[in-house]
């Protein structure tokens, strides 16, 4: 079993990534990581979060940053969306992940914030302590 789920859109979302793993590693929390993109591989997708036993998702992405939301529509458990920067300076991505239908709720921290996504998770899975 893992704590955290951490899953990019593409491989060039890797540097974001790399921030979430340094604060996970801090806090001694497991984690799994895998690129997997909501438009080109969904099959994947679904079944990846189907199977994982993980307790929270972390989902990086750009662009139309659908990977959180597609997550969220797939497990009742957590989801923190982290939008990437791109040609909008990531203003698109941030407003795709915040902008959620009712029922299919994400978290969403700053754009390119891997930090602040790797310590609401661990905050996540540590709810209920002082």
């Amino acid at each position: 079993m893992v704590d955290v789920a951490v899953i990019c859109g593409s491989a060039s979302d890797g540097p974001i990534a790399e921030k979430v793993f340094t604060v996970l590693k801090e806090h001694r929390v497991s984690y799994d990581y895998r690129v997997i993109s909501a438009h080109r591989d969904p099959e994947r997708l679904d079944d990846y979060v189907k199977g994982s036993d993980a307790r929270v998702f972390i989902a990086i992405a750009g662009l139309s940053a659908a990977l959180p939301g597609v997550v969220a529509s797939k497990t009742r458990r957590p989801v923190i969306g982290v939008p990437v920067s791109g040609k909008l300076m990531g203003i698109d991505a941030l407003l795709s992940i915040v902008q959620m239908p009712k029922g299919v709720p994400v978290a969403c921290v700053g754009v390119d914030n891997g930090e602040n996504a790797g310590l609401l998770a661990v905050r996540i899975l540590g709810a209920g302590q002082a």
